[in-house]
């Protein structure tokens, strides 16, 4: 076995403290570092370990792959053993991988005996993930580590770690690329691309500094934090919304396929986002799949771009599928503001985290959409809940997005 060292600037991952939470930007090292240093601490004494997200739909959205890599890397094949979902260590040690959002309480509560619970990506870690996971991982000197790269001040994540007031016993370290002795040039290359052509979003790529605020922007996060809920009520009715994209190709936009139902409360809900890549008949295959999972009324499609081709790709892989045709009359921010607007008022919800879709919907603005290709899951759902309010196609909310200020139904 070579061997391992770790950057400097991670050296106090081998010091004993409650919380690590290290944050930066691209090409800081953050997840290779968390990974060696687990490596060597299941090395030296038998540890039970928890790699964890806040999503994570198959044990391929894990860091799985990365500590196999690095157990090869560094020789460890010996020591460690690796099956289909976990790692185990010849002395004992353990690793298990999980999503967090996905996950009930009891579930959580039986991982009590967690020795180290690291979650990656934690800037998508909701609030509720948080209180649940903190008290369970209670194992005398058990640690949280967490690692990301920020996006906003109300990210659950950086009010814990960021705000005025910090948890005792904790290491809160930012690191950026110059923290990285193993920076490669491949990507030294990219960053030096992205400051003289992409300057709006180097910041916050590169050197961890939040995301810049899209302006106009009509859904913000902490909104979107502030309805999060984790079990959404018994639906009423559900429909799963599908926005092909155009083409099939290396660099196509992914088909939006979004799960949206409303609930006995009355309130709107986000519940799943199975969008992907793929051919016509992957994508149908999926949206079927939304729809038999959540046992949906319908499937939401648009006509105006392809209409009879999504049909026919949708009733050839299930003939006879329930399917509702919308048709577009207006531009696509001018259909997502009404949305928004419920989003504003409280009357939709997440069931989760979805963080992809959230980021789309952060960059839709009142003038159109400032993120790159196309919003194929913002334009799915809000087909979804255009036909699961129906009202919003007589009247719609008049709301102020100058300054994200909610508003009140207009007749």
């Amino acid at each position: 076995m070579q061997t391992v060292t770790l950057p400097r600037a991670f050296e106090d991952l081998r010091q004993p403290a409650r919380y690590k939470a290290y944050y930066g930007g691209r090409g800081s090292a953050k997840s290779h570092s968390f990974a060696t240093a687990l490596l060597m601490r299941g090395g030296e004494k038998p540890l039970r370990i928890l790699c964890a997200r806040e999503v994570q739909l198959s044990i391929k959205d894990s860091v799985k792959q990365l500590l196999d890599d690095k157990i090869f890397d560094f020789g460890m094949e010996s020591f460690y053993q690796s099956y289909q979902t976990e790692i185990r260590g010849k002395n004992g040690t353990n690793f298990i991988f999980a999503g967090l959002g996905k996950m009930t309480a009891d579930q959580i509560k039986s991982m009590e005996g967690i020795d180290i619970a690291w979650v990656e990506e934690a800037q998508t870690i909701s609030d509720n993930s948080l209180e649940i996971l903190i008290p369970t991982i209670r194992k005398d000197k058990s640690e949280l580590w967490f690692s990301w790269n920020p996006r906003h001040s109300s990210d659950p994540i950086d009010k814990r770690f960021r705000g005025e007031v910090v948890p005792d016993n904790s290491i809160i370290k930012k690191v950026n690329y110059p923290d990285n002795p193993f920076f490669p040039k491949e990507l030294d290359s990219e960053r030096e691309f992205d400051r003289a052509n992409n300057p709006e979003r180097y910041g916050h790529v590169w050197c961890g500094d939040y995301e810049p605020n899209v302006r106009s922007a009509i859904w913000d996060r902490a909104t979107l934090h502030s309805g999060r809920t984790k079990e959404p009520p018994l639906m009423n009715r559900i429909v799963v919304a599908v926005d092909p994209a155009v083409s099939d190709t290396d660099g196509s936009d992914e088909h939006g396929i979004i799960v949206c139902g409303v609930g006995e409360d009355s309130k709107g809900y986000v519940l799943d986002d199975l969008s992907r890549h793929g051919s016509p008949k992957q994508w149908a295959e999926q949206t079927i799949a939304a729809y038999d999972k959540h046992t949906a009324d319908a499937i939401v499609i648009e006509v105006n771009q392809g209409g009879d081709m999504v049909r026919h790709t949708l009733e050839s892989v299930r003939p006879g599928i329930r399917i509702i045709e919308v048709r577009a009359t207006r531009g696509k921010h001018v259909r997502a503001e009404p949305i928004s607007a419920l989003y504003q008022l409280g009357r939709i919800s997440h069931a989760g985290t979805f963080d992809q879709l959230e980021t789309q919907l952060c960059q839709m603005t009142s003038s159109g959409y400032q993120g790159d290709g196309s919003p194929d899951r913002v334009d799915a759902m809000v087909w979804a809940f255009t036909e699961l309010f129906p009202k919003l196609n007589r009247q719609k909310p008049k709301v102020d997005h100058r300054n994200n200020a909610g508003g009140s139904w207009m007749g």
